[in-house]
């Protein structure tokens, strides 16, 4: 394709304080010839949310790393650290509602955090979900690269390196979707000095939009997909193909829509989020984040109490039914949006739409003969935990209907989440958060819902991934410690083995390893042909988008949801362990060099923690049966680790130091 220089995205990138924004246009990405025929079905798999430039998101101010260059060790959150971290006055952001005195966030940890103590907690409690250490605020144990990060739990650091995503091409990804993101209140939590420009969530995606540009020109080995035909092409030639998205809440900022998608559009942007984490001018959003419900309330400092979604018996900022759910649907705006997407033939993206706006725009699709509508991101709802079935955002099987008679795809968040079993499959689901529990949902998904899926994993999302199922990095758990303890221990002992790879460490760590989980899904037995070769049904949506329709794609009349074992509480769950100075733990879970509180945790009985588990210690050997055949138990400077067995000669102290078993009056080995 031809290229020239884009002046207003490269003053962008100069962009400093308060200076004034340029409005002149950029120049448009020449279209690609629609002489292209379409050929045989494309190989390989798609991954339908990717955040590649998310390193510009928020003024460019929380992730650490590059997507291009060397990724590179961190200072580990340091004060002065240029990302990762919260301002430390945010209590100041709820005073500009004068109603927020009447607020009271104690029963709300995160937004306790954030507004109640001060923005250095909320730094260290962001990262911090049950199982993980977390990678924000002060991480001085992850700063390392390829040691540390990235790995399953990374929220604040790379996970979209260009030599990941070529990795992950070699292994079968061939269309990936381009999200370009940004979130406005976000980037007004962060520090100052750590911004490169004004906040402004369209200004991001511009920037974002340049690197795309400037990645597909200096690449030979991916493209910006234009068109189907043009994926096609791109793909069959050995590429990857890129499909430009918008993630963001304040979509067009307050200028005039139709001239701004008409602009996006010939810069090469070809799918559309109508909305994000919050309400906006085209429609209503899905509710499932306190620190998103509290940026709706800084919008229009709203209280609402006719459901608690945010807290006992009030929700911020949206305005919500009996059954906590959005009232907004879509707008006129957002109603006339949707007609022009169709008109263009783009993509329409249903992610983060609220069910009131879903419905409006499937009124709209279905009337324009089935017009195609996908979900990029999303959670099955009757095979997730209730905490998270609760949650808007799910999405539920009549929701999966729409998809399917549309011709539409869906992109499975490749998540940590916990899952409900699903009883038509043989994979146990006994290794919560990695790649067992995922394949419950991809199951149900196949299985149950009927439903074309790729992998929606949303890498650079701000959120955690797959976690793995071997290591000491949050191998499986279900919410408690004890369990994924256990959990742990199963995977040593029965199930497929390790594939050998990062992954087995460090879960979903970056893009580079998807390959890797679609790898772990097939060797537990689960049925990926379809998830395989879901490029191929990417395109044949983009192409229904843009052909002659007759009516819906799939009736989906054979919907079934049954199959979903019901859910045992945890507390019930932890009750069944037993449990040491009121800890609940599993026995001989972990092995020797393994984290441990207890002596009982260990195969060997023996730990070396103290403060009754307060302090973790190492499970350690205490005897020769606790070593392998050749080895013994160490003493002295090596005392509690297993030590190989000396040949002749050497010097010892002991008959079982010595392969012979004869140490000698000479204290060496016979």
């Amino acid at each position: 394709m031809n290229r020239r220089p884009l002046a207003m995205l490269s003053m962008l990138a100069l962009m400093q304080g308060c200076n004034p924004v340029d409005e002149t246009q950029p120049d448009a990405l020449v279209e690609a010839p629609a002489t292209v025929e379409q050929q045989v079905a494309v190989s390989g798999f798609a991954e339908l949310h990717h955040h590649m430039f998310a390193e510009e998101a928020f003024s460019g101010g929380w992730f650490h790393g590059s997507h291009t260059g060397t990724m590179v060790s961190c200072d580990g959150g340091e004060p002065e650290s240029d990302h990762a971290r919260v301002r430390m006055d945010l209590s100041n952001m709820l005073n500009l509602c004068p109603n927020s005195g009447a607020l009271d966030l104690s029963g709300v940890p995160v937004l306790n955090s954030m507004f109640g103590v001060g923005g250095a907690v909320a730094s260290e409690f962001i990262g911090k979900i049950e199982g993980t250490e977390g990678d924000t605020g002060l991480h001085l144990g992850r700063k390392q690269v390829n040691t540390q990060w990235p790995r399953w739990d990374t929220i604040a650091h790379q996970q979209a390196f260009e030599g990941s995503l070529r990795q992950a091409h070699l292994g079968g990804l061939s269309l990936v979707t381009v999200s370009l993101v940004s979130n406005g209140f976000l980037c007004s939590a962060l520090p100052y000095q750590n911004l490169k420009r004004p906040c402004d969530e369209m200004t991001d995606v511009e920037v974002q939009i340049q690197m795309a540009k400037d990645f597909d020109a200096r690449t030979s080995w991916a493209e910006i997909a234009l068109s189907p035909a043009h994926a096609r092409q791109i793909i069959a030639s050995g590429k990857l193909a890129m499909v430009l998205s918008i993630e963001v809440s304040k979509l067009f900022g307050t200028k005039d829509w139709r001239s701004e998608l008409n602009r996006f559009y010939n810069l090469g942007v070809r799918s559309i989020q109508p909305v994000h984490q919050l309400d906006n001018r085209f429609g209503g959003a899905a509710l499932h984040n306190a620190i998103f419900q509290a940026a709706q309330f800084l919008e229009n400092c709203h209280i609402d109490t006719d459901c608690g979604v945010t807290g006992p018996g009030f929700t911020l900022g949206f305005d919500v039914d009996a059954n906590c759910r959005n009232v907004k649907g879509l707008t006129a705006e957002g109603k006339a949006l949707v007609q022009e997407l169709m008109a263009k033939g783009m993509l329409i993206d249903l992610a983060h739409m609220s069910e009131r706006s879903v419905e409006d725009t499937v009124a709209l699709t279905r009337g324009n003969t089935y017009y195609p509508v996908y979900i990029s991101h999303g959670h099955f709802r009757e095979v997730m935990s209730p905490d998270l079935a609760a949650n808007e955002k799910t999405t539920p099987a009549s929701v999966i209907r729409y998809v399917r008679q549309s011709g539409g795809i869906f992109g499975l968040r490749t998540a940590h989440d916990e899952t409900r079993d699903y009883t038509r499959t043989p994979i146990a689901n006994n290794c919560q958060g990695s790649t067992r529990s995922f394949a419950q949902a991809y199951e149900f998904g196949r299985q149950g819902l009927k439903v074309p899926m790729a992998f929606g994993a949303d890498l650079n999302g701000f959120i955690q991934q797959t976690r793995p199922r071997f290591g000491s990095y949050g191998a499986c758990s279900a919410g408690f410690k004890a369990e994924a303890d256990a959990q742990a221990a199963q995977q040593r002992v029965s199930g497929p083995p390790r594939l050998g790879t990062d992954f087995d460490q460090y879960g979903l760590a970056h893009v580079g390893l998807l390959p890797d989980l679609l790898r772990d899904l097939k060797q537990l037995g689960a049925n990926t042909t379809g998830l395989e070769g879901s490029s191929e049904t990417f395109l044949r949506m983009w192409e229904r988008a843009q052909s002659t329709r007759t009516g819906m794609a799939d009736a989906a009349a054979d919907i079934d949801t049954s199959g979903v074992a019901a859910y045992v509480p945890k507390a019930t769950r932890e009750a069944q362990y037993p449990q040491i100075c009121g800890k609940a733990y599993a026995p001989n879970s972990k092995v020797l060099g393994d984290t441990c509180r207890f002596n009982e945790e260990c195969v060997s009985a023996k730990c070396t923690s103290l403060d009754c588990g307060n302090i973790t210690g190492s499970c350690i050997c205490d005897g020769d049966n606790d070593c392998g055949a050749q080895q013994y138990c160490g003493w002295g400077l090596n005392t509690g680790t297993c030590q190989n067995k000396k040949a002749k000669g050497a010097l010892c102290s002991n008959n079982n130091e010595c392969l012979s078993n004869n140490c000698r009056w000479t204290y060496t080995c016979g």
